[in-house]
């Protein structure tokens, strides 16, 4: 128990399972009142109202000293959130939620508060791939030489994937057709460390769908994004999340081709290579199918293989309809 609120159960429950989960659950409250402190911050969370949550952390609404609104972020230590503070640093409020303060060792942030009840999932889709093209159009930084080492870099996670993946697969039972597993590997050993020869690396959040692409509080119909999963590659790696999500809006009709279509859409307005696109998008639904597997959530395996597929432009049997897949 946090003094002014409680945390939502759904996360407690997400955070339970996680290793150093429980931990944190019961150290949350001291730092909680110690950042407060630190920071000269105030609870501003009307009596009943929950603060905002994703799977790891906690986003709590606050005012600073002087009045100004902002959002206290603690999170549960984890990989892909160490690198979070130094990419808001390097992209300073274009494109991304601007970051105030940060204990990176702690991954507790202070941030601009953006408009937590209004994302891009509300957005009509025309406008939503719009946004989302220029925002990874201002994202798509080169990260300095003497930050490189604070972010993973794609080419070198692509040449693990192409021994991981099989070796999962296989532990798993072989869970899905190999051609498919076959089609993700020939794009990591083209784009992975050995044998890629293109060299456009930029920043690149990867986790950029419409949940995590907020509205400014201050001008409505401008918006930012939020919890970045940063890696350094191919600006391309972005559009997968933008594809596995709001699959129910597909017409009934040559669904397939009309995700295809959307891909074409969100690279046109982001300035992408749309064949790049669709090759990083069918690796990272081969990727989320196999970790699906590996949780033991069929209903999203099903999800990712149908987005894999329809990428690889092949007819995967067995799948449910589209409109029966679960949203993520």
């Amino acid at each position: 128990m946090i003094p002014g609120f409680e945390l939502p159960a759904a996360l407690e429950r997400n955070v339970r399972s996680e290793p150093a989960g429980r931990t944190w659950l019961a150290q949350l409250p001291q730092q909680y009142e110690r950042y407060m402190r630190r920071w000269d911050l105030t609870l501003d969370l009307p009596d009943g109202r929950a603060p905002w949550t994703g799977h790891t952390g906690v986003v709590i609404p606050v005012r600073r000293h002087g009045g100004t609104r902002a959002v206290l972020k603690l999170t549960l230590p984890h990989e892909e959130a160490l690198a979070e503070a130094d990419a808001l640093e390097l992209w300073d409020g274009t494109g991304a939620v601007r970051l105030l303060e940060a204990d990176k060792p702690e991954l507790v942030l202070l941030l601009e508060r953006l408009d937590g009840d209004r994302s891009l999932a509300d957005a009509p889709m025309a406008e939503a791939l719009s946004v989302w093209g220029g925002l990874v159009r201002r994202l798509a930084v080169t990260v300095p030489e003497a930050s490189r080492h604070t972010f993973p870099l794609l080419a070198a996670q692509a040449e693990q994937w192409t021994d991981e993946f099989p070796q999962r697969w296989e532990q798993l039972g072989r869970p899905f057709e190999r051609w498919l597993l076959e089609a993700a590997l020939e794009v990591c050993q083209v784009h992975g460390a050995v044998g890629r020869r293109r060299n456009a690396d930029v920043l690149v959040h990867s986790d950029l769908h419409y949940f995590n692409i907020l509205a400014s509080l201050e001008e409505p119909h401008w918006y930012l994004a939020i919890d970045p999963k940063p890696v350094i590659g191919d600006a391309e790696f972005a559009v997968a999340p933008m594809l596995w999500n709001r699959l129910g809006e597909l017409p009934d009709k040559n669904p397939e081709i009309a995700l295809l279509d959307r891909q074409a859409r969100l690279c046109a307005a982001a300035g992408l290579d749309n064949e790049l696109a669709r090759q990083w998008s069918l690796v990272r639904e081969v990727q989320n199918a196999i970790w699906s597997y590996e949780d033991g959530m069929a209903a999203e395996a099903a999800r990712s293989l149908w987005v894999a597929s329809a990428m690889a432009g092949r007819t995967y049997p067995g799948l449910p309809d589209v409109h029966e897949l679960p949203e993520p």
